[in-house]
């Protein structure tokens, strides 16, 4: 199961590094090609967004590493799969079925990942 674990883990913090580092540093106008609704939110939250999604990521990998506090890393995989559920919401509400698809794997990864940090 730890074995599981850390496959998952992986997954999870590569895609958010990438994709939260990318809404923390980079301008609107280098993020919308990416990622249309950045047209809808204040830049402010779309960093504070990124600025979440990073530190998601240590939380997930940090405290099972270094053991202490390893309940922060049940909490970082809920709060992805409760990220990724707004996610979609924002998709559906601005008629974007299509973009769904990815949220859903995201969730489900997320919720394997509590569900792992839980058994070990």
């Amino acid at each position: 199961m730890e074995f599981a674990y850390w496959i998952v883990a992986a997954l999870l913090g590569v895609f958010y590094l990438y994709a939260g580092g990318k809404k923390a540093v980079q301008s609107r106008e280098r993020l919308e090609p990416m990622m249309g609704w950045v047209d809808t939110i204040p830049m402010w939250l779309v960093r504070c967004i990124g600025a979440v999604e990073v530190l998601g990521v240590a939380g997930l990998l940090l405290p099972p590493l270094t053991g202490i506090a390893p309940f922060l890393a049940v909490a970082a995989a809920a709060g992805f799969a409760v990220l990724q559920v707004l996610a979609t919401g924002l998709h559906l509400v601005r008629g974007e079925v299509r973009e769904t698809g990815l949220n859903a794997a995201l969730i489900a990864l997320a919720v394997v990942a509590a569900w792992l940090a839980t058994v070990w």
